[in-house]
């Protein structure tokens, strides 16, 4: 344990003498290094938060918590869904059949994911509802081949609204031989969800048209919406089970490369900005080694007082911790502030310097977004902690193995 006079002689020693300014020079680079790496990094990962969530929502926004496999027969998939509505922890059910082909308007051509789906399944404030921004989800009705377009597919074929559309299909005839298939679909809308997966290759139908158009060997099953979508992993199996389908997928596990790449991403940002973190740790252990040359002659004369070498220890553990702590405390209060207002700060800087950070036109993400997590200020701040304290212990043990013969030797 720390005892007053170790305390006391650590904090004199911080501060600065006529002939030390160099030595107090590099105190306040480490500190200020301390303080700008911690900062940094809980900014940085607040906003690798922020992108991992908007992430997440735009991909949930049309992407299922969970789909389980069914029979490509639209009544039996809708009286499978009433099953499935009553089940602890679901919010939703949407029944679906599912088929890709080529979509063609003139000389263009391009690959599309029809899905048909009901509309009554999907309300005003549904994702799908405000997703579009032309044409209503009403007019997909059954019988009348109208298909809402993705945003980026609509451009991609130059196609305008109430124009037909020439869709090519491959199907399993009678005798399970691929046989093409094509279809006449008319451009009822466009939506945008703000993800290219789903804008530049999805498209809508109603549920019977696109059974009818892509026969019974088309995918087909429930697109299961949870509570929690957090649940789905633990939900769905037993769900499953009871729907008397096969085992189905959820969320967690379709979209795991994505979420895997941020994580690995997240953690060499952070590796690449603890490295500022210990080089300022680097710079306490260079000034409490010139502290220690500088004191030489004041320890050898506490010890020959009775000074321990435990009191010596803890005096030059007390001086760089100081140092260490006081930059890591002011940049835990900076990293949050820094996370905390990450948009308005952007903002303001687009509005002074005339530029912007993400283009709206180029960017579906056109914001800077910020999720501060306890856990990540608590892991930056423990660490930072702990750099700086292990940075003392070689210069204090330094400090405590001076002799005292040896340094008074010539006085």
């Amino acid at each position: 344990m720390l005892t007053p006079l170790p305390l006391g002689l650590g904090l004199r020693y911080v501060r600065a003498r006529t002939h030390q300014y160099f030595v107090s020079f590099i105190s306040w680079v480490s500190l200020a290094g301390i303080c700008l790496g911690v900062a940094a990094l809980i900014a940085v990962l607040s906003v690798m938060n922020g992108f991992e969530g908007e992430l997440r929502m735009r991909l949930l926004a049309l992407a299922a918590h969970a789909t389980l496999p069914a029979p490509a027969d639209p009544e039996a998939l809708r009286a499978l869904a009433a099953r499935a509505r009553s089940a602890p922890g679901v919010a939703g059910v949407e029944p679906f059949v599912e088929v890709q082909g080529l979509l063609s308007y003139g000389p263009t051509l391009a690959g599309v994911v029809l899905r048909g789906i009901d509309p009554a399944d999907f309300g005003a404030d549904s994702a799908l509802a405000r997703a579009m921004r032309t044409g209503t989800l009403a007019e997909l009705a059954p019988g009348s081949r109208h298909v809402a377009l993705g945003r980026a597919l609509a451009y991609q074929l130059q196609v305008p609204a109430d124009e037909p559309l020439t869709l090519l299909l491959l199907r399993n005839d009678a005798g399970g031989v691929l046989a093409p298939r094509i279809g006449t679909l008319v451009v009822a809308g466009e939506f945008e969800v703000g993800l290219a997966d789903h804008d530049a290759t999805l498209a809508f139908a109603s549920l019977e048209d696109v059974a009818a158009l892509a026969g019974p060997a088309a995918t087909a099953g429930l697109r299961v919406f949870y509570v929690d979508p957090f649940a789905a992993p633990r939900l769905t199996p037993a769900l499953a089970s009871s729907l008397g389908t096969a085992p189905g997928r959820d969320w967690t596990g379709e979209h795991a490369a994505y979420f895997r790449a941020i994580r690995l991403e997240k953690m060499m940002m952070t590796v690449i900005l603890l490295l500022i973190v210990a080089v300022a740790a680097f710079n306490i252990i260079a000034s409490l080694v010139m502290v220690v040359s500088e004191k030489r002659n004041d320890i050898a004369i506490l010890r020959t007082m009775g000074f321990s070498r435990g009191g010596v220890v803890a005096t030059f553990i007390v001086q760089g911790t100081l140092i260490g702590w006081i930059g890591a405390i002011a940049g835990i209060g900076l990293g949050i502030l820094l996370a905390v207002n990450a948009g308005g700060i952007a903002a303001t800087l687009e509005r002074w310097f005339g530029f912007t950070i993400f283009d709206p036109a180029v960017y579906y993400i056109s914001r800077i977004p910020s999720e501060l997590r306890t856990a990540d200020v608590i892991l930056v701040s423990v660490t930072a902690f702990a750099l700086t304290l292990l940075a003392t212990i070689y210069p204090a043990r330094r400090a405590a193995a001076t002799e005292p013969a040896e340094a008074l030797r010539y006085e």
